[in-house]
């Protein structure tokens, strides 16, 4: 009966392990376990921002600038500690050590982006819906534009130099680090957003998504609320652009414009607003189009938002709409521990 409730922690376990061993053993190529690591990444930006967008019914569409932030953040700290720049000198520690900092690069990162959040949570106190969505769509385009013209890091050139320090984590320990990284960070995104909406801050995100002014009458501190969650989201965003930046081993700003932030929104409307769970199922499945249109090349950028605009007229809710897996099946609710 108890071993029930640790039935999805053994799961994850059985799939650490096996993807360990595929990689391991190069049972996949490079191109599978690649989609299977941006599957992840964007398992984080969808659920993250699902949190803003779906929980407390605020309107965020630049979510690609906090996933710039934290991914520009983590690639300078690792490339200043480990890998060394002709901007920064020499690496102050040798690459082997990185299999054990790296974890706190990509925290780094989503603190960063955090920080960066700030830019939206404050001016979401007295300001929601199309004004909202201006002010995140501008925050966006300052964080693209600064980077663009800081020549230390590349500007619009770009940032390289994190693959040095990927493989010296292999040569420290034989193992296929990024595609373990990707999956221990995707279930703790998951897990952290789980438990703070079961917290009595995640009731007062669903407060403020009914009624603000009631929220407020009811002495729920919504500013405070808003600010936690807005920093939150844009944190577990600058994670999913830490990850990122390491697995391609290159950014450049461009890669978190407008056309991003649309794939994160595609992403969550097409789950279901309010549905972790849909989430979940949504970023795979996007992730899995996005592969199959890679051919049409330019032309998936008008499938795309396309896409979106489709969604909202035939089926607004999304696949799971306001619901979870465990509502609709309800048996699954004895396979793990959530209230």
């Amino acid at each position: 009966m108890v071993l029930r409730h640790y039935t999805v922690p053994i799961l994850l376990a059985v799939a650490g392990g096996v993807l360990l061993y595929v990689a391991k053993e190069e049972l996949v190529s490079l191109y599978v376990l690649s989609v299977l690591m941006f599957m992840g990444v964007n398992v984080i930006l969808a659920t993250s921002l699902n949190l803003v967008n779906g929980y407390m019914g605020e309107f965020s569409c630049g979510h690609a600038g906090f996933m710039c932030v934290g991914a520009y953040v983590a690639s300078i700290l690792g490339v200043l500690l480990f890998s060394g720049h002709k901007a920064f000198g020499a690496a102050w520690l040798p690459a082997e050590l990185a299999v054990w900092g790296f974890p706190l690069l990509i925290l780094a990162g989503g603190a960063a982006a955090a920080l960066a959040g700030l830019l939206v949570a404050i001016p979401s106190y007295k300001t929601r819906g199309d004004y909202l969505a201006i002010i995140t769509l501008a925050a966006n385009y300052i964080i693209i534009s600064l980077i663009e013209n800081l020549d230390i890091i590349g500007g619009s050139r770009g940032f390289m130099g994190m693959k040095k320090i990927v493989n010296g984590m292999e040569e420290a320990v034989a193992l296929p680090w990024m595609p373990l990284w990707v999956l221990a960070f995707t279930v703790f995104c998951v897990w952290l957003l789980r438990r703070y909406l079961s917290s009595t801050f995640g009731k007062g995100v669903t407060a403020i998504s009914q009624d603000e002014v009631a929220a407020e009458i009811m002495s729920i501190d919504t500013n405070k609320i808003k600010t936690i969650t807005f920093m939150l989201s844009s944190g577990l965003a600058g994670i999913a652009g830490g990850l990122f930046a390491f697995i391609v081993g290159y950014v450049n700003p461009g890669s978190f414009n407008i056309l991003k932030s649309t794939e994160v929104l595609v992403m969550v409307y097409l789950g279901g607003m309010g549905s972790l769970s849909g989430s979940i199922l949504a970023a795979i499945l996007f992730t899995v189009l996005l592969e199959a249109l890679r051919p049409l090349q330019i032309i998936k950028w008008v499938v795309i938002p396309l896409l979106l605009i489709i969604i909202m007229q035939f089926r607004p809710e999304g696949l799971m709409g306001n619901r979870e897996l465990g509502d609709l099946f309800p048996r699954l609710k004895r396979f793990y521990r959530f209230k």
